[in-house]
Order: C-alpha cells, then structure tokens, then sequence
C-alpha cells in the first residue's frame, strides 16, 4: 500500500485569539485647539459688549449726601429690633438707641422679615393683629318638584360694605342638563366649577353618555377637600337633570356635600327659607309658580340683606335641559310684592 504524503499548508492552523478593540485616547493637539477657538469667541463677545457708561465726577459731587437727625431713629433699625428672631444665646435682647452701634449682621440680615416670610409647608400661623376679614354677600336658592329644579339667584358682588357689581351672573353651566350656583369668593367658584365643567365633558366623552348631577357635584367635592384648610370660598348648589330624575346637591370649600329637596345659601339664606318654607309646604303645580315663588324669596331676602340685590335669575333645569325663565330688577319688584 502506497503511503500518502500531505503538504504542510493542508494541515490546519492555530486560530489567532480575539483581543478587543482598544481605542485610542483623544489627540491632545485637536483638543488644545477646540479650547483655544472657545476662548477667542468668549473674548469676541466680551468685547462686544458695551461698557456701562460711568457718570462724571461732578455729578456724583453734586448728590448731597442723606441728613438725619442725631436722635432720631432709622426705619429699618426700629423694623429689625421687634421682627429679628433669636439667632444665638449670644443675640441681643434690647438694642441701642443709636443705629450706628447695631451689628452689621443685624443691620442687613438676609431674607426678609419674619412677619412677610411665609411660613412653611403645613405650618397654620395665626397672623399677628385683627387682619383682613373677608365679608361676602349674596342669596342664592334652588329647590326640586316634579318638573324639574328651579333656580334663582341676585346679582350684587360685594367686598366688604362696598358694593362692587350690580350685574354679576351667579349661576354657571356645567353641561346642557346641570347648572352651578355662585356664592362666596367670585373667583373660587368661578374656577373650581369650570374645571368640572372641563372634566365632565371629558368623562361625557369617554363614556358615551351624559354625567350625572352625583357624578358632577362629587367630582367638585373630591376637587376641593384637597385644599381645605387653604383659604377657599366657595358654597355652591350642583342642580340639573339626569336619567334619575331632578338632582340637587349642596358642595362648600369644606368638602362637604349633601342632598336635599331645597337649599338657600348665601348673607340672604335666611330670609329666603322663611319663603321657601311656606311655599313648598303645598305642591307646587306648574312652573310658573314655582318661579313665582323663588322670585318673591330673592326679592324677600334682597329687601332685607344689604349684600343681595341687584336683579333676580331664575332658571329651570328640566329633562330638555335648563333655560332663562326670567330677570327683574329688585326696584321693579317692589310694586308687586311690596307691603
């Protein structure tokens, strides 16, 4: 048997091992260069700048300097002696008379003082003094029957004693079907229930089918229980119509949320029950009478309430959705139901 020879370049060879890729560091000379070109442009610019123009010397002569007299007391130093807290033991109790003795650290403290500091995050500090009292004013009122809810509300906004509108519009649509009451703080009401109005559109759209007047005042409960105790006023009635029949709910800036057949709310509130009482003692027919008989009780409640008047409102809410009955001045109404 003939043996076989095989060439040396068939037989197989080692393979070579992987080694990684190293790479390589950045050249210095590119980056002395990108640093020089970053100085020269900071420099081009700094030098196209203008410079602040200086005022002359004669002009800085000719301020006279503050005059004061020796012993009256600077604004600041009467300020920080009953404002400044204790910073150390070693902090003075009582300071000079003359404001040239006190430290240059109490002088100028930083930050301001600590009555216009607020407070931090949580903390209910009683303010020093009788502070600002926040007077509002208004009558509003709603109340079911079988037909629907009926809604009346004044237009006189108030600040105080002074009387500061006499055509403001207390009542503020949610939807087609739902009607929300202003009283209190104009622009927490005002805020509060367009943001509602907002999400029940969104809610309207997401489910095909119209938000109940439950849906719509605990969407405005859960929205303000979040800030109570943060100085919100509000105290609205949510009223409207929904596959359930006439719904009327009660929400205040407390997060309180109730139900009733009737509400009055506002400076007024209590002259308008004494109406509404004897009114809805009885069924109330038509519709007609029923805004006969909210009219009266605005009237009744503006003729004694100096912060209610203006002109009255009444709206009804039923299942082909709400609408302007009616809108009479309070001096117009007097020849009718005047005594």
């Amino acid at each position: 048997m003939r043996r076989r020879h095989f060439a040396p370049f068939l037989l197989p060879c080692p393979q070579p091992k992987w080694r990684p890729r190293i790479r390589r560091p950045f050249h210095s000379s590119l980056r002395v260069r990108i640093r020089h070109s970053a100085l020269l442009f900071a420099s081009s610019i700094t030098k196209m700048a203008p410079a602040p123009a200086s005022p002359p010397a004669a002009i800085l002569w000719a301020v006279p300097p503050p005059l004061r007299a020796p012993g009256s007391k600077m604004a600041l130093a009467s300020v920080l002696r009953s404002e400044l807290p204790e910073f150390s033991k070693s902090f003075p109790k009582s300071f000079p008379e003359d404001s040239e003795a006190i430290p240059e650290i109490v002088r100028d403290p930083p930050g301001p003082p600590r009555v216009l500091a607020a407070p931090p995050w949580g903390l209910q500090v009683a303010p020093d003094g009788p502070g600002l009292a926040m007077l509002h004013g208004t009558t509003t009122l709603a109340f079911k029957t079988r037909l629907g809810v009926t809604v009346a509300v004044d237009s006189r906004a108030t600040a105080g004693s002074y009387i500061a509108s006499q055509s403001v519009m207390k009542v503020l649509p949610i939807n087609s079907r739902i009607l929300g009451t202003m009283a209190g703080g104009a622009a927490d009401c005002s805020f509060w229930q367009r943001l509602v109005a907002r999400q029940c559109r969104v809610q309207e759209l997401r489910n095909k089918e119209p938000v109940s007047v439950a849906a719509a005042s605990k969407l405005l409960a859960n929205l303000v229980y979040q800030y109570k105790g943060a100085g919100l006023s509000l105290g609205t009635m949510v009223c409207g119509w929904d596959k359930r029949g006439p719904g009327l709910y009660y929400v205040d800036s407390e997060g309180q949320r109730v139900a009733g057949p009737a509400f009055a709310v506002g400076s007024g509130s209590s002259y308008a029950y004494g109406v509404l009482d004897r009114g809805l003692s009885g069924p109330v027919a038509t519709e007609g009478a029923a805004a006969a008989l909210a009219r009266r009780a605005i009237y009744q409640a503006a003729k004694r309430d100096a912060y209610s008047g203006g002109t009255v409102s009444v709206f009804h809410v039923g299942p082909a959705g709400w609408r302007e009955l009616s809108r009479d001045n309070v001096a117009d109404l007097q020849d009718e139901y005047g005594e």
